[in-house]
């Protein structure tokens, strides 16, 4: 191992630099190339078929045969011109990543030979094997049956020579398997409950979609190094190591100079990217050395999630041209700044407004402060279900530290409108508003977007923090799937506006005018939510206090959280919308309990041969280098000067065994808790075991790994360490 070691880093030193397949092209010449997009069919499809692709993106019309049929010859037509001579069903199983399996379009013709071949039947539908995919207990292993069905409203592209069809993923009787068909759901209903609100203000407004901007944040390894690594390969983190003397402390490498060879790999996959229709915009060095960061501009939240999850696939595929490794693991390496995928969330109408952007009058500013105020009750009532939603195995190690917000679930939003939300609770009566109270709030109201942008500065601590057109979920994990944070959040704010609506016509139905009627209600509403709303520090103790005497939960036992779902709110948001039956809700917890349970299994398992196959013999070696040499000692020196002599090397011999016995003994016990653990058949049982039994004896472990790291030669020392991980271009 200590040879791989060096044999890693010297293969890193000599690295010859990779030139980038950088394009001459402006952007705009070439952006969406590999996307079957609106322009191309109107190109490719004959009018009918357009008419009725763009029918069923905007209205969600179901395609006739015949339509499909009639999309499919153009597509087809379209993809062998770019030179695909397959195609695939590409969905979002419950494993965090995507799946596709490759058809040719190759069929027998009716004279012999072969001849291309895509009808209307492959394009809307596919029947992939379903049987290994996560289920939790939906379905049994020996029943193969899935079916995937296209997702008119995400736009097919060209991966390679793959024709890339979206689609929605569920069982043979009808359940869903996958992330998509959920969101699409969700969607719907905010959309529903949105444009009713807004009739209260526009009556033009008859759509109102969800945008989504992901931050995705990242690690760079060297190739080498990962392989030297088995830690980061199998466990994608790494389970020792000993924090390097210089890390982030003077934040030299945040938005520093971009290194050469990252900026080659940045360049190459931000092409790739542009051409599949991803509007990257933003890059830079993050906080922690080795982290860098990318964003896109907002899109629709469904293509946004396609797209994340794209982009990630494009990510891992140019990292390896260029010698790297990406790292999407929340944490990766202790001590020093996670990575999330900060989800800057807003709704915008189809009359061009931004729903969560202050107005220029009055009047838009009250529509503004209603979907605020909405938004801040949704997130207060269903703090435990969104805590669930981004709450994973590998997102725990970085929640509450490192510039990651803590798991209580809170909003900031400035002192100003806290302020303005305040003067509200507090100046609206119960009864009918006198003339100068009517004055006051509508002269207060018009303020906002005069004074807002001076009073929204962000709060890197907060999970929640509006940033003055939009909310940012910064909880979010950087290896997640966006759609489970995004399902919950627009169900949760879905389900609100509903509430809204319903209270707002009964007090107008008692002979108030509509804007009393809504200004009453946003009394209440931010009366009985503003516990949420929170300004300061979230890493401090004093929050934690306090968040717990405003009765805000702090589950930081992911099994814990993630049973959230089944409480009563939960189940009325996620499933009396529709968009869970109660059978795939609770499904999806018992695939969420396996996978912490076997992600924590995996950590266990590597660590324990890590430990016992590597560490331990390394620390015996070195040991018996110094009995030698304390033997040696003896031989040449007198009583008086040997003591003198080998004091300190019998003290570093004891403490070098010490830690060895250590690391034997917790090895062992950990082995025996798993064996426990494993013989559980609750899927909830077992996961809270992991945590509570298991979980543990990876930092104890690691404590006695990481003293010996500061011990032990250098020069044997058999993984590359966090100095060498973090500091190597």
């Amino acid at each position: 191992m200590a040879e791989l070691r060096f044999s890693a880093l010297r293969e890193v030193f000599n690295r010859d630099h990779v030139e980038p397949a950088k394009s001459a092209k402006a952007v705009s010449e070439y952006f969406g190339e590999n996307v079957f997009d609106l322009p191309k069919m109107e190109h490719f499809l004959s009018k009918e078929a357009y008419k009725a692709v763009k029918r069923a993106i905007n209205e969600g019309k179901s395609l006739t045969r015949q339509d499909a049929d009639l999309v499919a010859t153009g597509l087809k037509a379209w993809a062998i011109g770019k030179g695909a001579t397959h195609f695939t069903h590409w969905f979002h199983p419950l494993t965090d990543g995507t799946a596709e399996k490759h058809d040719g379009f190759v069929e027998f013709g009716d004279r012999g030979g072969m001849v291309e071949k895509f009808s209307g039947e492959f394009l809307v539908q596919s029947e992939p094997d379903a049987s290994s995919f996560p289920s939790g207990g939906i379905r049994n292993t020996f029943e193969a049956r899935g079916y995937t069905a296209w997702d008119v409203s995400s736009p097919v592209f060209i991966v390679g020579t793959t024709l890339c069809i979206p689609t929605i993923f569920v069982s043979y009787t009808g359940e869903a398997l996958d992330y998509k068909a959920p969101l699409l759901k969700a969607l719907t209903e905010l959309d529903r409950a949105a444009v009713e609100v807004c009739q209260y203000f526009d009556k033009d407004v008859n759509k109102v979609i969800a945008t989504l901007g992901s931050e995705q944040e990242y690690f760079l390894i060297d190739e080498a190094l990962y392989y030297a690594r088995p830690d980061l390969m199998l466990a994608e983190r790494t389970l020792m190591g000993h924090q390097s003397s210089k890390d982030q402390q003077l934040s030299d490498h945040y938005f520093g100079s971009i290194p050469e060879r990252v900026m080659s790999f940045m360049e190459d996959f931000e092409i790739e990217a542009h051409k599949l229709g991803i509007p990257v915009k933003t890059r830079h060095n993050e906080v922690a050395p080795n982290q860098f960061e990318c964003a896109p501009i907002h899109e629709e939240v469904n293509l946004a999630v396609d797209h994340n999850q794209l982009l990630m696939d494009i990510m891992k595929r140019v990292a390896r041209k260029h010698k790297f490794r990406v790292l999407f693991h929340e944490k990766p390496f202790a001590g020093i700044n996670g990575s999330g995928k900060h989800n800057n969330w807003s709704m915008a109408t189809n009359t061009g407004v931004n729903l969560l952007s202050p107005g220029k009058n009055p009047k838009s500013n009250l529509q503004f402060l209603t979907f605020l105020v909405n938004v801040v009750k949704a997130v207060y009532d269903n703090n435990a279900v969104l805590r669930a939603s981004i709450m994973t195995q590998t997102n725990s190690y970085r929640l509450g530290g490192h510039e990651a917000p803590p798991a209580i679930i809170s909003i900031f939003l400035g002192t100003y409108l806290s302020q303005m939300l305040d003067n509200i609770a507090r100046k609206v009566t119960d009864t009918k508003m006198t003339p100068a109270q009517k004055t006051e709030l509508k002269l207060g109201i018009g303020k906002i977007p005069e004074i807002l942008l001076d009073n929204t500065d962000r709060n890197r601590t907060s999970p929640f923090a509006f940033t003055g057109n939009r909310f940012e979920f910064r909880a979010v994990g950087s290896s997640a799937n966006c759609s489970q944070a995004m399902i919950v959040l627009n169900a949760a704010v879905a389900d609100q506006l509903t509430e809204f609506k319903k209270d707002v016509d009964a007090i107008i139905k008692k002979g108030l005018n509509k804007d009393e009627a809504i200004f009453q209600v946003l009394k209440k509403y931010i009366l009985e939510s503003e516990k949420v709303l929170f300004e300061g520090d979230g890493y401090s103790a004093e929050w934690h206090k306090e968040a717990n005497k405003r009765g805000l939960s702090n589950i930081e036992s992911v099994p814990e959280s993630v049973s959230q779902y089944l409480t009563d709110q939960g189940k009325k948001v996620l499933i009396g919308s529709g968009i869970f039956s109660e059978k795939e809700l609770v499904s999806r917890c018992e695939v969420e309990y396996e996978k912490f349970t076997k992600k924590t299994q995996i950590e266990s398992r590597v660590l324990g041969d890590l430990a016992i196959n590597h560490i331990v013999p390394t620390a015996i070696t070195y040991m018996t280098s110094l009995i030698e040499n304390v033997k040696g000692l003896r031989a040449i020196f007198n009583d008086t000067e040997f003591e003198r002599l080998s004091g300190q090397r019998k003290e570093v011999i004891i403490t070098i065994s010490d830690h060895i016995s250590n690391i034997k003994k917790k090895v062992n016990e950990m082995v025996e808790a798993r064996k426990k653990a494993n013989k559980l058949e609750d899927a909830y049982q077992m996961a809270i075991a992991y945590e509570k039994d298991v979980k543990p004896y990876l930092d104890e472990i690691r404590y006695h790994i990481d003293k010996l790291e500061l011990i032990v030669d250098n020069e044997i020392w058999p993984l590359p360490k966090y100095r060498e991980l973090l500091f190597t271009r």
